[in-house]
């Protein structure tokens, strides 16, 4: 049988298709917006004054401006990029573990979104007065308390922290609150605490501690260990004596806060806004600025690293 050779212009455009879906996973230069939104979190939480000091920096460093909008933070962030909606934001390691996977809030795995880098450990902080008489996780049972929105970061950790106390959001009056109602709540006598994940100090929190007696609820060390073997995002973490005004150390747990990104956005421009914001770090005002550094850039980190970020920590062998 004769053989059929393909002609040079049909193997030329073979060879296309077989790179476009090799390594055509992230945008074209070409196609890069000339602004960029950085979704955060609530006004009263890390997230958004940080966020505003990094989309400076992107802004003054970069070929793009940026914006800080605030947001309902980690899950709607990831489902923001996910639509297409976004390019860029904050969210916690552990929520977009869960978006890549498919589990938790989201129903099916997202796509679209990759990582950027870690930035600083966000504490769960179980806020409470020390009026109130809640001393461990089980006495919050029955008590009313925000979780955070369905579906967000703070609302996980709430769920698993009580997993492995035996206990689940029906054991609570479960509140929706972002961080600032939460802790208005707390003031006003409307809840009795709240879970809080974010850097601290926490505005909303530093904020109640200006006017009340606040405790933070500790987590047993068993129970940490507990929380840590079943979900190895979770790190031990320690809220210092003196923060809020606290008068001992309080044993707790952390996530970390992270930059994801979509594949829609060049590798170029990926570089240089990573670049930027790992190189620029240190001249933030904010108390979280100090954790963020070129050595722990992908601490945490269990999803796919965009290719722009991802030269840069190479060129500067990070592992």
């Amino acid at each position: 049988m004769k053989k059929r050779w393909l002609s040079p212009l049909a193997l030329i455009f073979a060879l296309f298709l077989l790179l476009a879906a090799c390594g055509g996973d992230v945008g074209d230069p070409s196609t890069d917006p000339e602004m960029i939104q950085l979704a955060t979190g609530g006004t009263s939480g890390t997230y958004y004054p940080l966020g505003g000091e990094m989309a400076d920096i992107i802004s003054n460093n970069t070929d793009v401006s940026a914006d800080a909008i605030s947001s309902n933070a980690s899950a709607e962030n990831v489902m923001s990029i996910e639509n297409g909606d976004l390019d860029l934001a904050f969210v916690q390691t552990d929520v977009v573990a869960h978006a890549v996977e498919g589990i938790n809030a989201f129903d099916e795995p997202v796509e679209h979104v990759l990582a950027m880098g870690s930035l600083y450990p966000e504490t769960i902080q179980i806020v409470t007065t020390e009026e109130s008489g809640i001393e461990s996780i089980e006495d919050l049972a029955g008590k009313t308390v925000s979780v955070g929105a369905p579906g967000s970061g703070t609302f996980i950790n709430a769920e698993q922290i009580l997993e492995v106390h035996d206990m689940t959001i029906d054991d609570i009056d479960a509140q929706n609150l972002d961080f600032g109602e939460s802790t208005g709540g707390i003031q006003d006598g409307n809840i009795d605490a709240a879970f809080i994940t974010s850097g601290t100090p926490t505005g909303a929190v530093e904020g109640l501690a200006a006017s009340v007696d606040i405790a933070i609820v500790p987590i047993a060390q068993d129970k940490i260990d507990e929380l840590v073997e079943a979900y190895p995002y979770y790190a031990a973490d320690t809220i210092e004596e003196g923060t809020y005004n606290l008068s001992d150390d309080v044993e707790t747990v952390a996530v970390l806060a992270a930059l994801a990104v979509s594949d829609s956005l060049s590798e170029d421009l990926v570089y240089e806004m990573t670049k930027a914001i790992y190189e620029n770090a240190e001249g933030m005002a904010h108390d979280k600025a100090s954790f963020i550094t070129i050595d722990t850039a992908l601490d945490g980190i269990d999803i796919d690293v965009h290719p722009g970020a991802q030269k840069y920590f190479d060129e500067e062998g990070v592992e």
